[in-house]
């Protein structure tokens, strides 16, 4: 039952109108609303229905009408006659002004922005008009509902308010003018007008705004604007950083190299083609001319020009670890911007052109390495500017996506001088012939320039003698600028300890962009506070940026990785680093599931330093931050010879591949690992890796695959006489068929097998989970009372054997069961449990997949609000994980439109 007093008064019963009748008919159901439950005297209705002269019939006439309203609202709500008066009878929420006041309380009580404006949308899509419109005397109207018009103009305002703190300008425009326009006296909007003007970069017209509300109230009422409006307009004068959008917006750009100077004619072109609306620029030039260096300097001068924030990404085209693949920049930015991931590159890289639309915002592509590592992140509609740097021209990106090419060639000897002077100040005044030779013997090129100035900074050698020491090196002679930059880098490498170069070299055999120190301490070999020490000498000499993970540019990390192949010690560094990823990833692994399959690792060699977290938060945060490194680990561990390695890693990496949704790279590493077993003649982790490999491949839905796979790990076992093996692989095909659609009932044979073997063997956390799935097939084949028998057993043995996750799950399988049997309640009470139990346990993913349940059943129950909370819930668990399945939940919660009157 909905009654509507917000616009014409109107009732819907289960969504189709009532038909009410004359306007007197519905005059008495507006008022009588607006007071629900509670009693209107006769003679107060009689003043308000007829506000002068009412007829003799008034009173009868009255009558009349709440008998017409009971016989038409017979069954859904009661007009019930209460000492010399009528009430109606009804739930207030029914009335949508009460709907409205309670939508405008929930968010004044929100300390969040987006809840906030969620709340007020729904306030606002309650009204259809003027309160009571078409059936009440402006007089009356204005006498009955000053307070719901006002209260409609303050939400109004306070929605304003919370899309400006969360940066939503540009939506807000429109809207803004348009009720400045109708009431220019009003300052609460035209303060927000301007400030959403002057945030779009639009600060003339916020001016202008400003002095159309100074006219209107001199004209009209004599006065001048209040202080809070002044005081805006001389902010917006002086460019007040305090009125800028609140840092909510996406600002990646990394701090500006140090030390750039000059390029006025490369920056002058960059500013234009920004004025001139293009789309994108591609700068391009040889390694270490200062690509990077331009396109951060220029980012960070005209930053301001984009309200929609920064994005960056560092593509690494020319790293010794290979480029970072378009999708993953394209999931980067998505997370960035805070949209789900759907599944696929294609839907990825359509939702980023999706959000990017109708936005102002700067996307800074760097280190490319051909143009289709860049398309996928472009933009499909005009508004953004596309930056990028590339050792290559990248000429298709120019003829085909039109880019505008900025070629970047060596310095003028004058910028170069002028980079000189801002890193060593008074020496290249005091020694100009030095520093031109310098110069020179660089050939002009910027890291070049910058490492000898690093080098004369933290000697304190003349610049003389570091002339004289560089005319010496063989090959640099200013020809080659690559030559050039090896042997420069070969001055700082030099200036650092031994102990320090080598930590240098041998971080050229990294997997992944970065390391952390406990990655670096196991590759020397050496205690991590020593190791620490060793990384912060090579930070201050620039061969390394230093912070919680230590990282460098990509051509000194060349140069490490050329100097790591002629160390003696580079075979057993190598192994020293990979036991590292292996045994911190499982260990790492054991902390998100203590009661996971585990891998028999053997220990690692001497001189590892592991990352252990202390709980599932953080060791899921370190396999976030270690993923890149983990998933090239694998194929480095195979490309070296260390089978073993490879494909322990790739499986020791299932658990984090799941709760990530990462398939591809499942499949990718299973199948290094695969072949790495068959290299080593290991039937057993053969069997393993296939059946990993089966899991991935119908994760990804790739069914013909998954069987073959499964089946030949079924066959592997049944070889080597591992029934744990083949429980564990019967398990998963019941799961397979269930999820291709398939047979349910070789689903139950195939669990019940597994529970079976696992009796067997006496693997106690494998019947549960077997039991689990058993009850799980049974009620979907429509035996709930089964299923609630063996679940409830699953329960018994979980409990005693601490597997909570497990047990989590269980409870959800348990509610299913009670769904199916009509028992709703008890499993809304299993779910509730569930999710308790999943969040004390830090488990994000798992935790969505039981709310995302929960929501079902509170929406079968017809209880829309719990259930679009618990998918809510389900939806910020997956989007903090860059989960698939984020977007397919989030179309369940339900985004009421009222009928139309």
């Amino acid at each position: 039952m909905e009654i509507r007093v917000l616009g014409p008064v109107a009732a819907y019963a289960e969504g189709t109108a009532i038909p009410l009748g004359p306007r007197k008919r519905r005059y008495l159901l507006g008022l009588l609303a607006l007071e629900v439950n509670r009693a209107l005297p006769v003679e107060r209705i009689v003043d308000l229905m007829w506000p002068v002269a009412p007829p003799r019939t008034a009173v009868h006439a009255v009558r009349v009408c709440a008998s017409d309203l009971r016989t038409a609202l017979q069954g859904w709500a009661e007009i019930e006659a209460r000492g010399g008066g009528y009430l109606l009878r009804a739930d207030p929420l029914a009335v949508d002004a009460y709907r409205f006041r309670q939508f405008v309380h929930q968010a004044a009580q929100t300390g969040d922005d987006t809840e906030t404006v969620r709340l007020l949308d729904e306030a606002l899509s309650l009204w259809h008009g003027e309160a009571l419109a078409g059936v009440v005397p402006a007089e009356v109207r204005d006498q009955l509902c000053l307070g719901l018009a006002q209260a409609r103009i303050a939400a109004a305002d306070d929605r304003a308010d919370a899309l400006l703190r969360l940066g939503r300008h540009g939506e807000l425009l429109e809207e803004l003018s348009a009720a400045v326009a109708a009431d220019p006296l009003r300052e609460r909007p035209a303060r927000q007008l301007m400030l959403a003007l002057y945030r779009a970069g639009r600060a003339p017209e916020a001016l202008d705004a400003y002095a159309g509300v100074e006219r209107a109230l001199a004209e009209e009422v004599g006065l001048d604007p209040g202080s809070d409006l002044r005081r805006l307009r001389q902010q917006i004068l002086l460019r007040d950083p305090q009125i800028d959008l609140p840092q909510r917006k996406p600002m990646q750009v990394p701090a500006a190299i140090s030390g750039f100077a000059g390029r006025a004619e490369e920056l002058s072109i960059l500013d234009k083609l920004l004025d001139e609306g293009a789309r994108i620029a591609a700068i391009s030039g040889t390694a270490g001319v200062g690509k990077t260096s331009l396109a951060l300097h220029w980012a960070h001068r005209v930053a301001d020009r984009f309200p929609d924030g920064v994005l960056h990404a560092n593509l690494r085209g020319f790293d010794a670890a290979g480029p970072v693949p378009a999708a993953d920049v394209v999931r980067d930015f998505l997370s960035a911007l805070g949209v789900a991931h759907p599944a696929g590159p294609d839907a990825q890289a359509a939702a980023l052109r999706s959000r990017l639309a109708g936005r102002r915002m700067l996307i800074v592509l760097d280190n490319a390495a051909a143009a289709d590592q860049v398309r996928p992140v472009l933009p499909g509609a005009p508004g953004c500017f596309v930056l990028v740097t590339s050792r290559h021209r990248l000429t298709g990106l120019v003829a085909v996506d039109g880019a505008s090419p900025v070629p970047l060639d060596l310095p003028s000897l004058d910028d170069a001088r002028l980079l000189l002077a801002y890193r060593l100040g008074n020496l290249v005044e005091s020694e100009p012939r030095a520093a031109d030779e310098l110069i020179a013997a660089c050939a002009r090129l910027p890291l070049a320039l910058a490492v000898v100035a690093a080098r004369a900074a933290t000697t304190g050698l003349p610049l003389r003698v570091l002339a004289a020491d560089l005319a010496d090196l063989d090959g640099f002679d200013g020809g080659d600028p690559a030559a050039d930059v090896r042997a420069v880098l070969s001055w700082s490498y030099r200036a650092v300890s031994e102990p320090s170069r080598r930590m240098f070299r041998l971080l050229g055999l990294r997997p992944g962009p970065s390391v952390s120190a406990a990655a670096a301490a196991s590759a020397a070999g050496l205690p991590l506070a020593d190791a620490q020490r060793l990384l912060r000498e090579l930070g201050t000499a620039q061969l390394l940026s230093h912070g919680p993970r230590f990282t460098s540019h990509d051509l000194l990390m060349l140069y490490a990785t050329e100097l790591a192949e002629s160390d003696a010690d580079a075979s057993a560094a190598r192994h020293r680093l990979l036991d590292h990823y292996l045994h911190s990833a499982n260990a790492n692994a054991a902390v998100l599931d203590v009661f996971r399959d585990p891998v028999a690792v053997p220990p690692p060699v001497d001189a590892v330093t592991l990352d252990v977290m202390p709980d599932d938060a953080a060791a899921l945060a370190w396999f976030t931050d270690e993923y890149a490194a983990l998933v090239n680990a694998v194929s480095a561990a195979a490309e070296s010879g260390l089978d073993r390695q490879a494909w322990q890693l790739a499986c020791v990496l299932t658990e984090v591949f799941e709760r990530l949704g990462r398939w591809e790279d499942w499949s990718a590493t299973h199948e290094i690992g695969l072949a790495a077993a068959r290299r080593l003649g290991d039937r057993a982790a053969e069997a393993r890796c296939l059946a990993g490999s089966g899991r991935a491949a119908m994760w990804r839905q790739a069914w013909e695959e998954a069987h073959d796979r499964l089946g030949q790990a079924l066959t592997r076992y049944a070889e080597i006489g591992d029934r744990d093996g083949l429980a564990r692989t019967h398990h998963n095909l019941g799961y397979l068929h269930e999820q291709q659609g398939g047979d349910l009932n070789l689903a139950l044979r195939h669990s019940a097998w597994a529970l079976h073997l696992f009796r067997e063997c006496g693997d106690e956390p494998g019947e549960a989970r077997a039991l689990n799935a058993v009850g799980w097939y049974e009620c979907l084949l429509g035996r709930p009372w089964d299923a609630v028998t063996h679940c409830r057993s699953a329960l018994d043995l979980l409990r005693r054997l601490g597997d909570r996750r497990t047990e989590a799950l269980t409870w959800d399988s348990l509610a299913y069961a009670y769904l199916a049997l009509d028992e709703v309640r008890e499993a809304i009470d299993c779910l509730e449990h569930a999710v308790a139990m999943l969040v004390e346990l830090g488990d994000p993913y798992h935790e969505a997949e039981v709310a995302d349940h929960l929501g079902d059943a509170y929406a079968r129950l017809g209880e829309t609000a719990a259930a679009d909370r618990s998918w809510r819930r389900a939806v910020d668990r997956l989007e903090g994980l860059g989960h698939a399945r984020a977007e397919e939940v989030r179309a369940k919660i339900s985004r009421p439109s009222p009928p139309s009157c």
